[in-house]
């Protein structure tokens, strides 16, 4: 064979061997929900590609059966090309034995460098560009070498499904999506501007609905309106005239004594119809559900479904009343900021370096806003005043302060022995160069005492 021919016959084991690299990581990256929704379109050629998606063990047999024959003949053929080249250069310079191996070693370099540009990465890649495409474009030569090899393939797949029987490993892969995997194409979609910031919060929300408690996003038991069986039709009227809730919890003689709850539309009712409100008519109170304050709003949601009903009345373990629940309050979790006013928002940004933080804001809504690791033992605490209650070891006042997490949280505002406003700022903004280890750093709590007014 000619030297021409034998170069042409090198670029031609190089273009295949990039072919083979370029169907191989196509296939791979290849998502059997976009084959699949492709092949609903009628694409043609995207049931061949997701046939061979879910089982692909016969399609990378002949693919590495064609990859390894390339390489070897790549090898034998470029040595032969390109080694009488270099001696004739090396034998000037050196002595003709060193000259041989000096040629041999440099062909073997420059073959090698070949085929990794050429026919691996190069082709990998070009193949991660749009790899449903790709895939589908080399299902129709792939399947056509694979008859040609047939015999071999079947050898080399029965000897391989015999060694992963041996070694109890599953023929065909399974396939798991879990609540990472897509959350993780959310976050990657909002960074590239695919996904809207609002948008990929209101995802992450959903997903967050089995890891929130209901009292999370319930009303607080001090923020409960609630009328006494007794009480005449004045100060019911006053009741609902300063509050607009569509529930009002109706009961015996104090909250944790719940006898039903009325609605505002059967309020209304009477008033048009010129009836008078009392309390204890008959069919007014409407028997109200009660939840435990251990499940997640993922399974108060369920619970909604289930009884077609979208109230409920959250207690605790000793049967206390610890406060209500409503289907807008998950839906309001759910959607975040685009439903909440700023009046209504929880943590207000003051700059980039510090932010006011309503007590009885969740940990869990903290701790998402601020990037920050696990709070310490958090399963003792539900809000910031809870964690600040939990970090200083006492009843907090006001400057009480806590170091933790490249944070300092410092207590603003209490009414009555509660935590309304806690002030968190970064610590390398009140000290540079410390609190730069987020979540890490150990926390330390200082009680000071209340400063004079100004």
């Amino acid at each position: 064979m000619s030297a021409s021919s034998q170069i042409i016959a090198l670029v031609i084991l190089v273009i295949l061997g990039g072919f083979f690299s370029f169907a191989e990581i196509s296939l791979a990256a290849a998502s059997k929900l976009r084959l699949g929704t492709m092949a609903q379109e009628g694409v043609r050629g995207a049931h061949a590609a997701l046939r061979i998606k879910s089982n692909p063990g016969r399609y990378f047999s002949v693919i590495q059966i064609c990859t390894n024959m390339v390489a070897i003949l790549g090898g034998i053929v470029g040595e032969s090309v390109f080694s009488p080249y270099f001696y004739a250069l090396y034998r000037y310079v050196m002595p003709l034995e060193a000259a041989q191996k000096a040629s041999f070693v440099t062909s073997f370099l420059l073959i090698t460098l070949a085929f990794v540009i050429f026919s691996d990465l190069l082709p990998k890649r070009f193949s991660m560009n749009n790899p449903e495409k790709n895939a589908i474009f080399c299902v129709r030569p792939m399947s056509f070498m694979s008859k040609i090899l047939g015999p071999l393939v079947w050898l080399l797949e029965s000897i391989s499904n015999g060694l992963m029987r041996l070694l109890d490993i599953p023929l065909k892969p399974r396939d798991k999506i879990t609540s990472n995997d897509i959350l993780a194409s959310v976050i990657a979609g909002g960074n590239a501007g695919v996904i809207a910031p609002g948008e990929q919060a209101v995802i992450e929300n959903v997903f967050n609905l089995e890891n929130r408690l209901v009292t999370t996003a319930m009303t607080t038991r001090e923020s409960i309106v609630y009328i006494t069986v007794d009480e005449d039709e004045q100060s019911v009227r006053n009741t609902i005239n300063k509050n607009t809730h569509h529930h009002i919890l109706v009961c015996s003689d104090d909250i944790d004594h719940v006898i039903g709850c009325i609605d505002s539309k059967d309020i209304l009712h009477r008033l048009l119809d010129g009836k008078p409100i009392a309390v204890s008519d008959q069919g007014l109170i409407k028997p109200v559900q009660f939840v435990p304050d251990t499940i997640t709003l993922s399974e108060i949601l369920e619970i909604f479904q289930r009884s077609r009903e979208d109230f409920a009345v959250v207690i605790n373990e000793y049967a206390l009343v610890v406060g209500v629940i409503t289907l807008e309050d998950v839906m309001s979790t759910v959607m975040g900021d685009l439903v909440l006013t700023p009046e209504e928002s929880q943590i207000v940004e003051r700059d980039d370096n510090s932010w006011l933080v309503d007590g009885a804001t969740p940990t869990v809504d903290l701790v998402s806003w601020l990037e920050l690791g696990e709070l310490p033992d958090a399963q003792c605490y539900e809000t910031v005043a809870g964690f600040m209650m939990y970090m200083l070891r006492k009843i907090p006042k006001r400057t009480d302060r806590v170091d933790w997490g490249g944070y300092r949280f410092e207590v603003i505002d209490v009414d009555s022995y509660k935590v309304d406003q806690v002030l968190v700022t970064r610590l390398s903004a009140i000290n540079p160069g410390a609190g730069s280890s987020a979540g890490q750093a150990p926390a330390k709590a200082q009680a000071s005492a209340p400063r004079s007014p100004s």
